[in-house]
């Protein structure tokens, strides 16, 4: 039997907590705050989307960054044994549109709630208020093996083994300062660079703004920067006071923070809406005609109440270049092939993202190739493991990014 200690109360921290108190070892939990789970608190607009219930291809293809090594990880513990161990503590799930999970009652809460059951029944020593400063190490046949761990209050605590949990750089109000980051650091490990994803983006076009608080659902978008497509998705978006956002939008956001630095620096990144994605062009086309039947003799901007939010019309007449007061019946069949492009192919200039503290998940982190996948245990130092958002792994939205901090949690606190 080994002393273990977590550091971290998220969601990999206490997953590894329990895992290792299951083998019968003495798991000693030390979260920095007042209580555990607070990032998970949040997540979801507290909802908490604790997985996805696809089938393994899909989770795969939802992974942003090192999915391969995610194998041994989602195998060992799957979406589905995440949700046997939440619902037998006492957390009834359901699963939405997108193969989303959320707790039946939709509070966060509950599934944290659960979580803790589950470290009380296997006797895991939960110490909150503590902060970790230091990983301490000393040499066994001339290798760095782990042996202990220093406290804010200079209090140090000795064990066998460390698994570290404390997540990335997003939402530091919720603990996450990359502590984490500077550990790997100290104890030898590569860090790769930290990049704020799944976050709103940035926009130059000025029209964006005045759409500022409008939600659009079903539409498709492309991201592209030359002619190389970053990502393609379907969803829904939303325009704010400095750009775009959104679920479509976070996961559209991976891509560009993933692929920026690889592109040519006068190259700009292109985000094209489909506002229409159910019909072809010429559908379209057909549809505009027979709304303009109908409406021969109105103006132009009376016309489009069936094609658009109230909100996004003024908008599309400035941008289409047909003057507002012309009569549909006046209108060329060139301007409306124009208008009819300018609806599958609304076109903004990304001119960033926005930072850590709007971010949901941080991209980058303990470089993945120095971690074991098989155990999540440090290739540099013996009984150090890593695992969560603190690795240099993630994913885009809908249950994903839990799904790697339980999978990886899981599989350091089994070995």
């Amino acid at each position: 039997m080994s002393k273990v200690i977590v550091i971290g109360g998220g969601a990999a921290g206490m997953m590894a907590a329990i895992a290792a108190a299951q083998k019968g070892h003495k798991v000693i939990l030390l979260e920095k705050n007042e209580k555990l789970g607070k990032k998970l608190f949040i997540t979801g607009k507290g909802r908490c989307n604790v997985t996805n219930a696809a089938d393994m291809d899909v989770l795969f293809q939802n992974i942003c960054t090192n999915e391969k090594f995610l194998y041994s990880a989602f195998y060992g513990f799957d979406n589905t044994q995440v949700c046997d161990l939440l619902e037998q503590a006492g957390c009834p799930l359901k699963t939405e549109r997108g193969d989303r999970v959320f707790p039946v009652s939709d509070h966060s809460s509950d599934v944290i709630a659960a979580l803790q059951r589950e470290l009380r029944k296997y006797q895991v020593d939960v110490h909150l208020h503590t902060e970790v400063k230091k990983i301490l190490t000393k040499e066994t046949d001339g290798n760095p093996v782990f042996c202990g761990v220093e406290c804010a209050d200079h209090k140090k605590i000795a064990a066998d083994d460390c698994i570290v949990c404390t997540g990335g750089c997003s939402y530091a109000s919720t603990g996450s300062t990359g502590d984490g980051y500077r550990f790997a650091e100290e104890t030898g490990h590569k860090v790769t660079e930290r990049k704020p994803a799944l976050v709103p983006l940035e926009i130059r076009e000025n029209w964006c703004r005045e759409l500022m608080g409008l939600s659009l659902k079903n539409v498709e978008i492309r991201m592209q920067c030359g002619k190389k497509t970053w990502y393609e998705g379907f969803g829904e978006m939303l325009f704010t006071n400095f750009g775009v956002s959104g679920p479509l939008i976070l996961s559209a956001s991976s891509f560009y923070s993933k692929n920026f630095s690889k592109r040519k620096a006068s190259d700009e990144v292109k985000l094209f809406l489909d506002l229409k994605p159910a019909l072809t062009p010429e559908q379209l086309d057909k549809r505009l005609l027979r709304d303009f039947e109908e409406a021969k003799n109105k103006q132009f901007k009376n016309a489009l109440d069936h094609l658009f939010p109230a909100k996004l019309i003024p908008v599309m007449i400035e941008l289409s270049g047909i003057p507002e007061h012309k009569k549909v019946n006046e209108i060329t069949k060139k301007e409306r092939e124009r208008f009819v492009s300018l609806l599958k192919h609304l076109e903004l200039t990304i001119t960033g993202v926005r930072g850590f503290k709007e971010a949901i998940i941080t991209q980058g982190g303990v470089n993945v190739k120095e971690i074991d996948p098989g155990t999540m245990e440090s290739k540099k130092i013996k009984g150090l493991y890593f695992a969560g958002e603190v690795l240099d792994l993630d994913a885009v939205t809908g249950g994903f990014n839990l799904q790697i901090a339980w999978s990886t949690g899981y599989l350091a606190g089994m070995n």
